[in-house]
């Protein structure tokens, strides 16, 4: 069935982690759940999360632009993963009766 993908979750996860480039990103993904998401993608999730405040660009570093989740960015994922727990929990629940 493949791997967890939801971009833009998986971004906000890896920079709760602490701040990092674009490639530094899709490595720490490709670590965290085995996606590897691809530059445009991973570009895009970049894009409409930074739109709402959710992660915002530090200062570049050489050719490098790094991103820091925000505080708003924290909250989400914080309810996003508590949502996917619940989801886990009674999944696993439910398998007990197969």
């Amino acid at each position: 069935m493949g791997h967890y993908s939801d971009p833009p979750l998986l971004v906000l996860a890896s920079l709760a982690g602490g701040p990092k480039h674009g490639h530094a990103m899709i490595e720490d993904i490709a670590g965290l759940c085995g996606a590897r998401l691809g530059p445009g993608t991973l570009y895009g999730a970049i894009s409409r999360l930074e739109a709402r405040g959710l992660i915002e660009p530090l200062p570049p570093e050489e050719r490098r632009r790094p991103y820091q989740i925000t505080a708003a960015g924290a909250r989400m994922l914080r309810a996003q993963l508590s949502t996917l727990q619940q989801f886990v929990n009674a999944g696993t629940r439910r398998l007990k009766f197969v």
